[in-house]
């Protein structure tokens, strides 16, 4: 090889380290540096598009359908998510995710649709991409604790407290290390994709309107934009409900206007 071809070699490494350097420094603190540089770039591209990614789209219906505990349009939700390039993994993360807003009940329905889904689709002689498991080993103790705290002070702009936490430390204790920590802990669903599960899900849940609101706003901090939000509730209207999706409009404009 002569010099001038090992010299642009060099050069050429050099500029991809530090690109890859750079992108893993600008993602959560939290998550591992392998995927932290996956997930800016997801953070990125949707910043520049203004638009959901086909992906995201697919999770949209496959969390409120799962939340409002209908199974069989959620079955046909994903199947189109699988079609759509969802991968096993990502459809098992929104479904685990489930339990910390509509119980566990539903979360364990779910993912027993999504294990049938997937063995019928397979004995159809379809092999759905598995996805991936987190990139390190789960947190126990009070480094969970510290983990959590820090994911939920990230997502949602400031610390978390106040009267109600004030009166039952516990239930901020239990979001801090079950939600925010043992659940955004685990780096294999990126965090914009875990917010449009957030919202979706929470949009088809009658009565939790404040935690709508709430999550348009960590959805915000996640980097989704304004734009991509209204996207999420077009995919409502057309293929969850009215109803549905007029909670999840209504709670972003409540928060873009901010009361």
């Amino acid at each position: 090889m002569s010099n001038t071809a090992t010299l642009l070699k060099t050069s050429l490494g050099v500029f991809v380290a530090a690109i890859t350097a750079t992108l893993a420094l600008s993602a959560p603190a939290q998550n591992a540096a392998a995927q932290r540089s996956e997930d800016m770039s997801h953070s990125t591209a949707a910043s520049v598009s203004e638009n959901l990614s086909a992906r995201q789209r697919a999770i949209v219906p496959v969390a409120a359908f799962a939340a409002s505990g209908d199974i069989k349009r959620l079955g046909e939700a994903l199947n189109r998510g699988l079609d759509a390039g969802l991968t096993i993994s990502d459809a098992r993360e929104v479904l685990v995710q489930l339990y910390a807003y509509a119980g566990f009940p539903r979360s364990l329905n779910a993912l027993t649709e999504l294990k049938d889904v997937v063995e019928s689709r397979r004995a159809r002689g379809i092999e759905d991409a598995p996805g991936s498991e987190p990139s390190h080993p789960a947190l126990k103790g009070d480094a969970l604790l510290a983990a959590g705290t820090a994911n939920q002070t990230k997502l949602s702009g400031s610390p978390v407290e106040g009267p109600l936490f004030e009166f039952v430390p516990v239930a901020n204790e239990y979001l801090r290390t079950h939600l925010f920590g043992d659940i955004f802990e685990r780096d294999n669903l990126d965090w914009q994709s875990r917010e449009v599960a957030t919202v979706s899900m929470l949009s088809a849940i009658a009565g939790a309107e404040a935690q709508l609101q709430a999550h348009m706003r960590m959805s915000m901090n996640t980097g989704l934009s304004t734009e991509q939000l209204r996207q999420l509730t077009q995919v409502l209207a057309a293929q969850v409900g009215e109803e549905t999706a007029q909670r999840a409009s209504l709670a972003l404009e409540r928060h873009l206007g901010g009361s």
